[in-house]
């Protein structure tokens, strides 16, 4: 079996590596659900084992997949309304991720895009303790078009947007279920949006289509966990996980 699938999927002939790459398609439905740190380990898991620029292409069926059971189990919380500011800067921003795809250095956008995270983090951890003097930033139309392109140029350059957005949506202080709606409906449409680009660089072909079905089972087990554990979470354990992951995730794609 292992031979076969070396044969037609991007799949190494080892039972570990299968194992280690069906973990990160699991932590892939993690992040969908809510654990969105989880997805920057996944990226650096896929990035390990199919090299940086083909796990790019090879990740996005998996999390657009991910990304509408996300949003069928959340589709209670939040609306496309809360998403139309950051769109256009979003869009704009994966044409020039798109861009530079080929002229960047993969090992050195995620150290770049580790170090943006962190400097988020530190924001927002500002920002939680002096709310009202930051507050008219935060509401600002411009916060949210920065935000939006950002996370729309690492997406397309690296998949590892998720922490960005969490970051961005912990400063608006949503309600639980509200924050995971407007998480996957943003990332249902940009990852819609990236898949022609994508295509267009050669990073999704055959042989990656059918390495997602051998790792969807992965996908769909992390949705079902991630989605069990953040209903037994109170909102203030919700966004403490939330910071720990993705500093984690910002940490693990510095140095890995």
């Amino acid at each position: 079996m292992l031979d076969w699938l070396s044969a037609h999927t991007l799949l190494p002939a080892n039972g570990w590596m299968l194992l280690l790459a069906l973990f990160g398609a699991m932590c892939i439905g993690l992040s969908k659900s809510g654990l969105a740190g989880t997805a920057t380990l996944n990226v650096v898991i896929m990035a390990w084992i199919f090299g940086a620029k083909p796990s790019v292409g090879l990740v996005l069926p998996l999390l657009i997949v991910a990304d509408l059971l996300g949003f069928l189990i959340n589709r209670k919380g939040g609306s496309w309304r809360q998403i139309v500011p950051m769109m256009p800067p979003a869009i704009a921003g994966v044409i020039v991720g798109w861009l530079l795809l080929d002229r960047i250095d993969n090992a050195v956008a995620r150290v770049v895009i580790g170090w943006i995270i962190l400097g988020l983090l530190g924001f927002n951890f500002i920002l939680r303790r002096r709310r009202e003097q930051f507050l008219a930033l935060t509401e600002h139309r411009g916060f949210a078009h920065g935000m939006g392109f950002l996370a729309g140029t690492v997406t397309m350059i690296a998949n590892a947007a998720g922490p960005v957005m969490t970051v961005f949506l912990l400063s608006q202080r949503l309600e639980k279920r509200e924050h995971l709606g407007v998480f996957c409906r943003f990332f249902l449409f940009i990852n819609l949006f990236k898949l022609p680009f994508s295509q267009s660089a050669g990073i999704i072909t055959g042989p990656s289509l059918l390495t997602n079905l051998v790792l969807l089972p992965g996908v769909l087990l992390g949705v079902f966990l991630g989605w069990q554990i953040l209903k037994r979470i109170q909102q203030d354990a919700f966004e403490g996980i939330l910071a720990w992951l993705t500093g984690f995730a910002a940490v693990w794609l510095i140095v890995g």
